[in-house]
């Protein structure tokens, strides 16, 4: 067997999960809901406030299968319980950032002020330099804040950009001040 698809998903209090005739399953709690498109070949089972995974066969496609549904469904239950954040931090000189309704604008250096979307299941919020992204869906978050860091990635010489507070940004040398080669 996989072993993260081996293991079972224990949920919190208040979230449920339930497997539909039409191949998803549908973890909620609450008013909010999240849906996952299970292949056939995957069995999806709650028994005592866990959620185990199994496959039907070994064949290689379906052993893939068995782990990647079973972390899907952990982070659907993981968001609704206590949700994912990504925090952006922004270093340079007049960069800065602001959340205006459903649309985050940034001033990061360009001739025009960059505007984005905010997706309705996103909440954004800005502070001094840091950029806070939350949600309860990890792919929403996650790809949010990989549009917002692309528009300006950290560059190694001075560490100017958006980079993520959990990243480390390798310094590189500038030039050396070295003498002149005759």
């Amino acid at each position: 067997m996989s072993r993260i698809g081996r293991l079972p998903i224990p949920l919190v209090d208040g979230v449920k999960v339930e497997r539909a005739t039409n191949g998803e399953v549908c973890v909620s709690k609450g008013s909010q809901s999240l849906k996952i498109f299970v292949q056939s070949a995957i069995n999806v089972e709650v028994k005592d406030s866990q959620v185990f995974v199994t496959r039907k066969n070994n064949s290689p496609q379906v052993r893939a299968w068995h782990g990647l549904y079973r972390k899907l469904i952990a982070n659907a239950a993981k968001g609704l319980s206590s949700g994912w954040q990504k925090t952006l931090i922004m270093k340079g000189v007049g960069y800065k950032a602001n959340v205006s309704g459903k649309c985050l604008e940034l001033h990061l250096g360009y001739s025009h002020p960059v505007k984005m979307d905010i997706h309705d299941d996103l909440h954004v919020k800005v502070e001094k330099n840091n950029i806070i992204i939350s949600g309860i869906d990890r792919a929403v978050v996650g790809e949010f804040a990989a549009r917002v860091r692309r528009l300006r990635e950290p560059e190694p010489y001075l560490g100017k950009g958006i980079r993520y507070s959990d990243e480390v940004i390798v310094r590189k040398a500038g030039k050396s001040g070295g003498e002149k080669s005759k």
